[in-house]
């Protein structure tokens, strides 16, 4: 057995074990159901669920990863000490992670959705949403593994990861809307769809939001991205810039972890 999937059936182990997770899938599985029951239809209660959906996944992901790496550091240096290869060991940390709180959310929000119909009733929509989700749990899971492998103190690197994903879940678009409004003589177009594919927040909502037709809550960016691309090449430009994300934090964590000195 090769040390990637052992590695990865260990870590896989800890996490599924742990209570955030069961907690994260339940805190989900609660918010999808009390929101399709009241929110009077599942083509309406898509764009309250996505906002949700943008604001839980990347902090979860990230504080999840960070916690478990640095919790998980003496087990790392065991493992070190053994003629396993660092890339090996790597992957596995990160699927092991990463694939069950893709599980999680998956179960959290599909079931829900699959029992109310959405499947049937906006089955492109329902799909898309689950796609963000899947796609921001990798990319701040990534994230985590650049926090906890450049920053060797826990405190310094909880705190990093916190500020990480306020700034990119709520600070930016306030200050990408003050630059806008601060430079609204020049041409912007280009700049704002920059700006938005430099947050990978950004782009999941514009994954989302534009399949669900909800252009009032895109944000600027996003917005100018629709208008930039339309529908169709929107989507296509969202979901590849996410998963450009996904590889970027990956392969700088991974260049991180095969020059640490344990």
């Amino acid at each position: 057995m090769s040390t990637t999937r052992k590695v990865f059936r260990y870590q896989t182990r800890n996490v599924v074990r742990s209570r955030a997770l069961i907690g994260y899938a339940l805190f989900f599985l609660a918010t999808t159901l009390g929101l399709v029951r009241l929110g009077g239809g599942v083509e309406r209660v898509l764009p309250s669920l996505a906002n949700v959906v943008l604001l839980a996944v990347p902090l979860v992901s990230l504080l999840v990863a960070t916690i478990f790496l640095y919790d998980g550091r003496p087990f790392t240096e065991l493992l070190l000490s053994q003629p396993v290869g660092r890339r090996s060991l790597f992957a596995g940390l990160y699927l092991g992670l990463t694939l069950p709180l893709i599980g999680a959310f998956l179960l959290g929000v599909g079931l829900p959705l699959a029992s109310s119909g959405a499947t049937q009733e906006v089955p492109g929509q329902a799909v898309l949403l689950l796609l963000s989700g899947t796609l921001l749990t990798a990319v701040f899971t990534a994230i985590g593994f650049v926090v906890a492998f450049t920053l060797g103190d826990a405190a310094r690197g909880l705190g990093a990861a916190l500020l990480l994903w306020l700034v990119l879940t709520v600070v930016y678009d306030g200050v990408v809307l003050i630059a806008s409004h601060a430079f609204a003589a020049y041409p912007l177009e280009r700049p704002m769809l920059v700006a938005m594919v430099l947050n990978p927040v950004d782009l999941a909502r514009v994954l989302i939001l534009i399949a669900v037709d909800a252009s009032a809550l895109l944000g600027y960016t996003g917005a100018v991205f629709q208008d930039f691309f339309g529908k169709g090449w929107g989507l296509v430009g969202a979901a590849v810039s996410l998963t450009a994300w996904i590889a970027l934090p990956y392969a700088w964590a991974l260049r991180r972890f095969t020059r640490m000195d344990f």
